[in-house]
């Protein structure tokens, strides 16, 4: 058993109620941190909360603690490569990545070290590249284990600016094959603690936005910078899977995929048509909304929670009218 982990509260994201981390362990032995919060009241089932990249779990407190007041357990964990989980590098600000092998192998080895402690029904959550790692654990079968996925602003196609996606994809290739996969993208080491509210436009919310700097301020450790060949690399790669394979479309599950529409780090228009492969998926695109849709402005915020309460709810009624519902596991 490994020793008990941190959570990063500050006055303005205090730890919500009851919430515990943990170190485990990767298959390969990399110590990766996850934390879990009990639901209040009556417990309707748990939630699976997965963040964006760059995003520790500690930047969720504030939705965590809406889906306690919901009565769910949450279990949120920070991906390898970022929040307190071990660096693929020495630099820990490199956001870097080795292919989505490692990641899909993490989170199985989460789900089951929880397993005993999470009542079913079990629900997805993820935002960004967390979207599309559970959206693509499930193809890769871990949908038996969940009643339903619910995906903020999912990464399922790559933003590439000026370039063409056939030039951006053979060029990440290149990089990639010739020893560059841990550098920088065009060499932008540019540290996101200096990137001012105005230059990030990641969401309208500037309270929210500062409220994460000063848990960055408290722990600079949860820092990671800008993205290197390799995890461009991993995230094409991922996505145009997403995009293209059956085993998208066996994922029978109900879906909800609500999406940007002022997004510039992710492709609405691919969250759509990944949507139109999926058996029962519902998308909503709020108009208006930037990337971090969870960390948006208070009325765009509600449009997220309305559509999640009326998603989940079949789904909770589903699940109680089975034997043993409230069991763990």
């Amino acid at each position: 058993m490994e020793l008990e982990a941190p959570l990063i509260g500050t006055p303005s994201a205090p730890v919500p109620e009851g919430g515990k981390a943990e170190w485990f362990r990767a298959e390969d032995g990399t110590r990766l941190r996850a934390a879990i919060f009990p639901g209040k009241g009556k417990v309707r089932g748990s939630v699976v909360l997965s963040p964006g990249r760059t995003e520790p779990l500690d930047k969720y407190f504030e939705v965590i603690g809406e889906l306690q007041e919901r009565g769910f357990v949450v279990l949120s964990h920070d991906w390898r490569g970022q929040g307190l989980s071990d660096r693929y590098l020495q630099n820990r600000l490199k956001g870097h990545a080795k292919g989505a092998r490692h990641y899909l192998s993490d989170y199985k080895t989460l789900l089951d070290r929880y397993t005993d402690r999470l009542p079913k029904p079990w629900i997805q959550m993820g935002h960004s590249m967390g979207g599309c790692l559970s959206l693509l654990a499930l193809a890769k079968g871990e949908k038996e284990r969940f009643a339903a996925s619910a995906l903020s602003a999912p990464m399922l196609g790559v933003v590439t600016d000026d370039f063409g996606y056939i030039f951006a994809r053979a060029l990440t290739w290149v990089c990639t094959h010739l020893g560059l996969s841990t550098r920088y993208l065009f060499g932008d080491s540019t540290d996101p603690r200096t990137v001012s509210f105005e230059k990030d436009k990641i969401a309208h919310d500037r309270p929210r936005w500062d409220r994460f700097r000063e848990q960055l301020a408290a722990c600079p450790d949860l820092t990671v910078g800008n993205l290197t060949w390799g995890w461009l690399e991993f995230a094409m790669t991922a996505t145009a899977f997403l995009r293209h394979s059956e085993e998208t479309t066996r994922v029978d599950i109900p879906v909800l995929i609500v999406s940007a529409g002022d997004d510039d780090r992710v492709i609405t228009a691919d969250a759509r048509r990944v949507a139109a492969r999926l058996p029962d998926c519902r998308f909503v695109e709020i108009p208006g909304s930037w990337h971090e849709i969870l960390m948006e402005t208070d009325d765009i915020r509600a449009i997220w929670w309305r559509e999640f309460d009326a998603f989940v709810e079949p789904v909770l009624k589903a699940a109680s009218a089975r034997p043993g519902a409230s069991k763990a596991g």
